[in-house]
């Protein structure tokens, strides 16, 4: 295998540039992720009809909330694949455009599977939008400025939710107003009053559609990685093949019949449970075939260092475990805050739910800032195990310190934002170190997005434990926070990579 020269390093320009995009495309996925928490009920309520059963809009709402993280894994996997063969920036381009107008589609659904449907494909951009992004950025980024630069990732996610809960507080601020600007650009009566209804959930998905205007700005002026180039230069990027994405459509299709197992049209709980553990079992062989059969076509022409593979394998399978309890923790727990807090405070015109899913992502954006300079400062491992314990103090904060909607209220969700999303600070920062550049995307997108399904299989559970506890959402949330624990055990099986640079 011949030796390679280095990259040369990027402008200063480029690094901007590159940032730039990482930062808006990541700020439009959290847009489009924010965007059903918010306004799920409304829009089932309005798909459902009037006299539909209350509990098949919660199932529902869990299970579309399953679809989406699926679809996410999903795509974290094939637009990996896809970045670390094509290169990062066009792989890019194409998550951002998938994610945006299948968002968009969401608006001119008429039933609740419609929904489900479109979710899932626009979360295959949004999980891969993650994977390319990350490994964008902190290939171009010196070390040294790794952790500021992961925090910023993170927080841009947030400040999408943020434009979330202002716009929808907004548009129904000025309803009247927007209708009658709407009216005056020649649209009917009749599809004002259905865009605009209901929360004006439909505008509000349409509106997910605008970040595919940021494709053209990502291929006028972000420049691809050098050190994805020079990889591609030496053949490295050569061992993908397109048919090992058969293994992923595999694992995609058992993680829906798990979906499906536990949807509202699903089986029965013992049947369900068995459906779970097979499910997971091909789930996860179909996510790692393309890695796997990567490793053992660059094995055969030594374009990987003997050993290197399994040692792939293993940091995926670490990544996903230490993923899969930040993402169940949130999808199962502080995700529904927007949905609980309707309980709390009946009275719409308070903008209950938008003002919580505000403080939850003030407190995110400060929570993920926090996370990765700690990790950069006193190291990956130990940081990590730390924000497992604040998690459970701030979702127990929240679900067990509030009876009803007020200031402290408020207070709490900006703490529990904080910590539980502090982890998408962290990971931007700690995932692209397990994995050398021919892998990165591949290897983080399944870590990051595998956890995903884990994520969603549990956040399902989040509606059943409801029952359990006669529809209560705090006691079903605090169940949740148990996640964590695992998540402190786990982290020390991974390596410390504080201080070392990225390998090659």
């Amino acid at each position: 295998m011949s030796e390679t020269p280095a990259p040369a390093a990027p402008s200063s320009t480029a690094k901007y540039m590159t940032l730039l995009a990482a930062f808006l495309g990541w700020l439009f996925d959290g847009f489009e992720m924010g965007l059903f928490p918010l306004i799920g009920q409304p829009a089932l309520k309005d798909l459902l009809g009037p006299n539909s059963d209350p509990n098949d809009a919660t199932k529902w709402f869990g299970a579309i909330i399953a679809v989406f993280l699926v679809g996410a894994a999903s795509g974290g996997v094939v637009f990996g694949w896809l970045g670390d063969k094509i290169g990062r920036v066009r792989a890019m381009s194409l998550s951002i455009f998938t994610y945006a107008i299948f968002t968009g589609l969401c608006g001119f659904a008429t039933e609740a599977w419609h929904v489900a449907v479109l979710r899932f494909v626009a979360s295959l951009g949004m999980g891969g939008e993650w994977s390319l992004g990350v490994a964008l950025v902190n290939e171009i980024w010196p070390g040294k400025n790794r952790a500021l630069i992961a925090g910023l990732i993170g927080a841009a996610a947030n400040v999408g939710y943020l434009l979330v809960a202002v716009l929808s507080m907004v548009l129904l601020s000025f309803i009247a107003t927007a209708k009658g600007m709407f009216l005056g650009i020649g649209l009917s009566e009749e599809f004002t009053t259905k865009l605009l209804s209901n929360s004006a959930w439909r505008f509000l998905m349409i509106s997910g559609a605008l970040p595919s205007f940021l494709i053209f700005f990502i291929l006028l002026f972000v420049p691809e990685s050098a050190k994805w180039q020079a990889e591609h230069k030496r053949g490295a990027t050569s061992h993908w093949a397109k048919l090992d994405l058969f293994g992923v459509l595999l694992g995609s299709l058992a993680a829906l019949v798990i979906i499906w197992a536990w949807s509202p049209a699903g089986v029965s709980t013992v049947p369900a449970i068995l459906i779970t553990i097979v499910g997971l079992g091909i789930a996860l062989f179909g996510f790692l075939y393309p890695m796997r059969k990567y490793i053992e076509r660059a094995e055969l022409v030594n374009a990987i260092k003997p050993g290197q593979g399994s040692a792939i394998v293993k940091m995926m399978l670490f990544g996903a475990g230490i993923a899969a309890v930040a993402l169940l923790g949130t999808w199962g727990s502080t995700q529904w805050a927007p949905r609980w807090v309707l309980q709390l405070e009946p009275d719409a015109t308070k903008h209950a739910k938008e003002w919580t899913l505000f403080w939850l992502s003030v407190g995110a954006i400060v929570g993920t800032m926090v996370a990765a300079l700690a990790a950069g400062r006193f190291g990956r491992r130990i940081t990590y195990a730390v924000l497992c314990v604040a998690s459970i103090g701030g979702a127990l904060l929240l679900y067990q310190g509030n009876t009803h909607y007020d200031g402290f209220f408020l207070f709490s969700t900006f703490v529990a934002g904080a910590a539980t999303a502090s982890f998408y600070g962290f990971f931007p920062l700690y995932l692209p170190e397990l994995f050398p550049t021919a892998v990165r995307a591949t290897g983080q997108g399944f870590a990051f997005n595998f956890g995903r399904i884990v994520a969603a299989v549990g956040g399902l559970q989040t509606a059943n434990l409801m029952k359990v506890f006669d529809n209560s959402f705090p006691k079903a949330a605090s169940v949740m926070t148990v996640i964590y624990v695992i998540g402190m055990c786990i982290v020390w099986i991974g390596p410390e990579t504080k201080g070392k640079e990225l390998p090659e």
